[in-house]
Parts: C-alpha cells; structure tokens; sequence
C-alpha cells in the first residue's frame, strides 16, 4: 500500500503596522521571499492577512511591529488563533540607511528578525487587569499635569497681578490657592483688576474640576491595583500609583520576563561599564521604561526619608566616599533585582514579592 506524505511548509510572518493599512510579508523555512501584501488594519484585514499567510502553508511565527500601539488588535487576533507572536523593534538604522526605508522593506525585516532569532520578545498583552489599570493611568497622568500647570498659572497671575490680590493669596499653599480663587466674585471697575480676578476664578474652577477627575480615576485604579498585586502595595515606600507604573510595565504578561537582568533592563536599572582609565565604575542604563525608572526612583527617595535600614544604608555608603547620586543609582539597581530566581513567573503579585524591601 502507497503511503502519499504531504509536507507542510512552516511559514514566517512579518508585519509592519500603521492606523490603516498592515503590510505583511511571508518567509518560507529557508528564509526566502514569498510574497508582500497590504491589509487594511481592520478585524476583516486581520483575518485576510493570516489567511494570505497560511495559504503559503502553515503559519509557525510573526514578528509584529508596534504590538503596544498599531498593532495591538492583529497581535491578539494572531494570538487567539494560536500563532505565537513575537515583538520587533524598528529596523537597524545602518540597513535603513544601506538599504532604503517602506513600507515593504519594514515587514520583510520584521519577518527575517522574527525567524532568526533577533527578536524573541513577546508581547505585553493588553487583555487583563494590567491594561485596564493602563487605561485608567493615562487618563490621570494627563489631568495631573493640567492641574499643576493650572496652579502654576495662578501663581504667575497672583505675582503679577494687583497688589492686594498678592497679599491675599502670596503665601497659600496649592489646595488654599485652589479653594480661594475659585470663590472669588469680580466686581467691574478697574479693567485690569477685574480681567485678573476672573482669570484666577476660572483657573481655581478648573483646578477643582481636574482634582474631583482625579478623585474619581482614584476610585478605579486602587481597587484594581489593591486586588491584583496586595503584596506589592505593602512593601515599604509602594502606593497604588507606584505600584500601577510597575504592573504596566510588567505587563498582563509577566512571565515574558525571563530573568532578573531583563526586568532591569526594561526598568531602566541594568548597570553597564562607565570606567575610564583609573576609573573603575558602572551606571545605569538609561534606555527602558521611564515611567518604571520613575517609580523606582520615587521609592527609593520614599525609603532614604523613612526607612531607618535604608538610612543606614546611605550614611555608610556616604562614609565610603560615595556621591549621593551614586547612592541612589546603587539603590535603585537593588531595587531592580529581585530575591528569588524566577521574576516574574506567574502572576504580577510575583514581580512585588520579588522587590527588594531592604538595600543589601
């Protein structure tokens, strides 16, 4: 009895995203070319595209462009039909500049990076918790930057302004200064007078408004935060704010972070060689997730006021001959390295337990 045995080709995807249109490319095994298409980045787009791809046979891998941005809804459509997807950085400016740049270009690279290895990063993944507590932060990072902005403004009007409206309000601290030029009632009369009393009203009013904003995003991120990552919220120098910058970072995903050397790399906290000569030294990366970097940074300032070990910790380093800078730099690189050996696995409670609650 003849036996017919079909072999599969097992084919690799890469796609450059943009808002309208995905550009996809097909590798086979070997790494040739077997086709470009544009897709609209639409859920049907998405569908035609995985099926352009597996028409060359089966779809093993694709290397995605900007799988946080314009190409977040086609990672989870490949992923949900159980095709693993990798994410890719922009391409090497040295081929861009041997090469050319398009559109065509960018999806073969992202194809050949995904297949040979170069990138193997998997996605965040915004289905969870994690994204939701995402959402909500955007949203509060940009009212509390109007808000300080608002006050700032105030300030710059009340110095400026007439002088009893200065010996009034000089010396308020932001929720006073909030509270009293809001309830001020401009009387006409002097022009001048009155256009600055309505201005500060309308600022203190806004400055209100974007507090009660806050107070209601407040509302929504702590219990999300408080019911995914408990442990993380009680060690030392951790609210829910810094607590939330971790968990975006991390992702709905964590266990993509395979190592401690990768958590700080992505934290903005990996120590590279800075030495020169007889100077033997090291600093901290400063490429990664700033706003990670910041909650770091913001911890660690949290501890060097309150934490008697960390206190500690920073008067001996001091004695060693130690900048302050360097003694920061040193703690926020602790801060990054986690007890156990396994960062990350599991859940995001796992990335909190995993935080150095003491400097070493």
């Amino acid at each position: 009895m003849a036996l017919t045995i079909v072999e599969t080709r097992a084919i690799t995807g890469g796609v450059d995203t943009h808002a309208d249109v995905h550009v996809a490319a097909a590798l086979d095994p070997l790494g040739g070319l077997l086709g470009v298409q544009e897709f609209p980045a639409t859920p049907a787009g998405y569908g035609l595209l995985l099926g352009w791809l597996g028409g060359f046979g089966s779809v093993c891998l694709v290397g995605i462009e900007g799988t946080g941005s314009y190409g977040a809804g086609l990672a989870r459509h490949v992923t949900a039909a159980g095709v693993r997807v990798v994410e890719v950085d922009r391409s090497d400016r040295q081929d861009r500049r041997r090469q050319g740049k398009s559109d065509p270009l960018d999806a073969v690279s992202a194809a050949r990076a995904a297949q040979s290895g170069r990138a193997r990063g998997a996605p965040k993944g915004r289905d969870g918790t994690v994204e939701a507590v995402r959402a909500l932060m955007v949203a509060k990072r940009s009212a509390t930057g109007e808000r300080t902005q608002t006050i700032n403004q105030a300030r710059a009007l009340v110095l400026t302004g007439p002088d009893d409206l200065r010996a009034r309000f000089a010396r308020h601290t932001a929720a006073a200064l909030v509270a009293g030029t809001a309830s001020l009632r401009p009387r006409t009369g002097d022009v001048v007078g009155y256009a600055v009393r309505v201005a500060l009203r309308e600022l203190g009013r806004r400055a209100e408004f974007l507090d009660g904003q806050l107070d209601r995003l407040d509302k929504l991120i702590v219990p999300l935060v408080t019911a995914h990552a408990p442990r993380l919220l009680a060690l030392r120098g951790i609210g829910p704010n810094t607590a939330a910058l971790l968990l975006i970072a991390a992702g709905d995903h964590p266990e993509r972070l395979r190592s401690e050397a990768a958590w700080a790399h992505l934290c903005a906290a990996a120590p590279i060689p800075a030495s020169s000569g007889k100077t033997i030294r090291h600093r901290l990366n400063p490429g990664g997730d700033r706003q990670a970097n910041h909650a770091l940074w913001r911890i660690v300032f949290t501890r060097m006021g309150s934490d008697p070990a960390t206190r500690a910790y920073v008067e001996r380093r001091t004695e060693e001959g130690l900048s302050k800078k360097e003694i920061i730099r040193c703690l926020i690189g602790g801060l990054s390295v986690p007890r156990s050996g396994q960062p990350g696995r599991g859940s995001p409670v796992a990335l909190g337990d995993g935080l150095v609650a003491e400097p070493l």
